[in-house]
């Protein structure tokens, strides 16, 4: 029995002194597969390199996120220009990614007060969705206070294959996403409170991935999250579902490989 865990960050600082030991705790769950995305730019060579190194195992996205880093701790809306670097990346590397992600809307309104950062957001957006059309690759998606929004975009745009990471949307509208043959993923900080078990209940098995987004979204907010948590997600749907673990564990491994096919084939390939 395997795990894929849909949406993780492994390329990200926080694992640069254990990586070898994060992946191994991944390996002795039963993880087989780690979705690795990107949030700007200067990662797209860091998860390839990841992706050299373990090649049974990562498989790589590109994508530039909603939120891109400002001055000191602050976050600002991404911008068109943000994109530029990018785009000869998608393409140089077009045989080696498994999705184009993470791309998304971010309405917060801390992070997008005005009309022009979200205008500038739903830019990127959809340029990002023409290149997944393009390529032919799903699209691995961040909806945080835009989830309406986001599935109606992706509809409009003619976007048959997409994962919603971290969904907290409404039931009604997640149903609107599985009507559109999307997919959701649920992270262990899940786990923490009950908000999103209405939710979870509402969504069909078949439309239902798991993630860790480490090395955010644990159990504990204030404790890094890694690959290894996905047991955690594993678990809590299960229990709101009524379904056994290993149930949960096979579909929406099945689930992801549908939606990420090329992750599957890729890590044929190499075994």
């Amino acid at each position: 029995m395997d795990y894929v865990d849909c949406h993780c960050h492994v390329s990200a600082p926080e694992f640069k002194e254990d990586l070898e030991e994060v992946i191994q705790r991944a390996r002795d769950v039963g993880v087989k597969t780690l979705v690795a995305v990107t949030e700007e730019v200067g990662e797209f060579d860091r998860v390839l390199q990841l992706q050299d190194r373990y090649p049974d195992l990562v498989a790589p996205c590109f994508g530039i996120h909603p939120l891109q880093a400002g001055g000191g701790s602050e976050q600002r809306s991404v911008k068109l220009q943000d994109l530029d670097a990018a785009l000869p990346m998608f393409y140089k590397h077009r045989e080696r990614l498994v999705a184009i992600g993470e791309i998304g809307l971010d309405f917060t309104p801390w992070c997008a007060p005005t009309e022009q950062d979200r205008d500038d957001q739903m830019n990127v957006f959809i340029k990002q969705l023409d290149i997944a059309k393009e390529l032919q690759l799903p699209v691995n998606v961040h909806s945080r206070s835009a989830a309406k929004v986001t599935i109606e975009t992706m509809r409009e745009q003619g976007i048959s294959r997409a994962l919603l990471h971290n969904f907290a949307g409404k039931p009604s509208v997640a149903l609107e996403g599985v009507k559109a043959g999307y997919c959701f993923s649920f992270p262990p900080a899940v786990c923490r409170n009950r908000q999103r078990d209405k939710l979870i209940k509402q969504i069909p098995l078949e439309h239902i991935c798991l993630e860790t987004d480490s090395p955010a979204l644990g159990l504990d907010k204030h404790v890094r999250n890694e690959p290894r948590n996905i047991v955690l997600s594993c678990q809590h749907i299960a229990d709101v579902k009524g379904l056994s673990p290993q149930t949960v564990q096979l579909v929406t491994t099945q689930n992801a490989y549908r939606l990420f096919p090329s992750a599957n084939a890729h890590i044929r390939e190499v075994v």
